[in-house]
Order: C-alpha cells, then structure tokens, then sequence
C-alpha cells in the first residue's frame, strides 16, 4: 500500500477527533460552568532516509537530508479554563466564581467531586445541593423560615428570619483549587474529580489564596465562542475533506500502478 494512503488515514482520524471535539463544545454551549476542550495534535515517526548532516560526498554535507513523516495522532484533549461570563439570575442559592477555584460536591459513593456549577438548590432536609441531589460541601443548612440568604464575596452565608432584624451566619462556602486544574478528571454531570496529574485539593476561603470570588445570584456561562467554534469547524471539514480527495488520488495512483503491473 502507497504511504501516502496510511498517512492520509491518520489525518483524517485526527480531523474526525477535532470535529468532536468542537461538536461537544458547541453542544455544551448553554451548560453551566462548561469549560471547551481543544486537541493537541504531535506528529508520528519520521522514516529517515537521509540523515541531515550525513556525507553526500568525501567533502560535502546533506544540508537538510531526506525525512518522511508517517501521519500524526491526537496527544491530548486539554481543557480551557478561560473564565465564562456572569449571567444574573435574581436566585439567591446561585453562585459563580470569578477567578480561579472549584465548588466541592460529595457523591453519593462517597467520593468528593467539584464543579464551575453554582446552580444550587435546596432538599428536603434544608441542604445546599447540586442539581442532582449532591450535596454541597461544607455542608450548609438553611432555615424553612428564612426570608432572605445572603452570600458575601468571601462565601459567608447569612439569613434572616420572622422576628429578628439582624441577619444569622449559617455557614461557609469553601472553594478548591489545583497545582494543575487541567489535569482534573470529567466524569459528567458537570462533575471533575482528582487525578495524580491535577494533585491533591488545596482548599480554601473565597477571595484568599488565589481563590476566586463568589458571586451571588449570578452563574457562570459556558466559555464556548459560537463564533470561534464555528471557523474552526469550517477549518476541520476542509482539511477533512483535503484529506479524503489525498486518499482518492493515492488509490488512483496505486490503482494505475497494479493495471501496468498486470499488463507487464
């Protein structure tokens, strides 16, 4: 089989991987807290038929040699963590970070998650939970009779109720951040748990430490750019669709090479 075919296969499962990636992208365009995810690409091995530098004569040098490339692969899908914009809500339980940091969220396995998604709600218990029923951590209990929650910049939660004027603080919200957020896991639910890569949870009051604000009454929109998705996708289906007409023309090729062969 002529390389170029085998190459060509390559580029266009790489260009298949990019237009999945921005089909997600443009999918989770409305989802709270989203964060859009590109390919990293890298190039595979170089089939060295000149070394660069090697004798081309008694005297002279191959100033550039002979290399071809063998195709390419998809090396990572990095998150980008640029910040989404606040969109006002007028729900008092909602919450954004401005800046860096993670909401914590307990599983019902047990395990901690965390999450951009300040979308909060309230159980039957009082509890501050995700849209799925998760609890948020540190655990917050809200009264049934409060007339009003507040929630301050540093993450104090405050409520009023029947009969007194002063406002009560019910609890804290804590906020996590990584060594390397990037290296989160997404396991869905607008969910991301901790790997080796990303390192151990350092946790902490909103505001300090490099911990980014909270923001009630306000949730943060998904980072996508409809716009840049859209450009880059028209770029995915034209290299796509280059690489397919490669494909055709190296099976033309090899096809008129095994019709002189026969004919020989």
């Amino acid at each position: 089989m002529l390389p170029a075919l085998s190459t060509t296969a390559t580029g266009l499962s790489a260009e298949q991987v990019k237009i999945d990636s921005i089909s997600n992208n443009l999918a989770n365009v409305n989802t709270v807290g989203f964060k859009k995810s590109d390919p990293v690409f890298e190039t595979l091995t170089y089939q060295q038929h000149i070394q660069p530098g090697a004798a081309s004569s008694g005297t002279t040098l191959y100033p550039s040699g002979y290399n071809m490339g063998t195709g390419v692969r998809v090396a990572a899908t990095v998150p980008v963590l640029t910040q989404g914009n606040l969109k006002e809500t007028n729900n008092p339980l909602d919450m954004a970070i401005e800046g860096g940091g993670y909401f914590q969220v307990l599983q019902p396995n047990g395990q901690i998650a965390y999450t951009r998604d300040g979308a909060f709600q309230l159980d039957q218990s009082g509890h501050m939970v995700t849209a799925d029923g998760f609890q948020v951590l540190p655990s917050t209990t809200l009264p049934s009779n409060a007339t009003s929650v507040t929630i301050a910049q540093d993450g104090t939660i405050s409520v009023t109720v029947p009969g007194s004027s002063n406002a009560t603080q019910v609890g804290q919200v804590q906020l996590a951040n990584f060594v390397n957020p990037q290296g989160l896991q997404p396991i869905g639910n607008n969910l991301y748990v901790q790997t080796n890569s990303s390192g151990a949870a350092v946790t902490g009051t909103p505001s300090s430490n490099g911990l980014g604000a909270v923001s009630q009454k306000h949730l943060e929109e998904s980072n996508t750019s409809v716009v840049d998705a859209m450009v880059n996708l028209i770029s995915a289906e034209r290299a796509y669709q280059l690489g397919t007409n490669a494909a055709s023309a190296a099976g033309r090729t090899l096809s008129e090479l095994s019709s002189m062969a026969s004919s020989a």
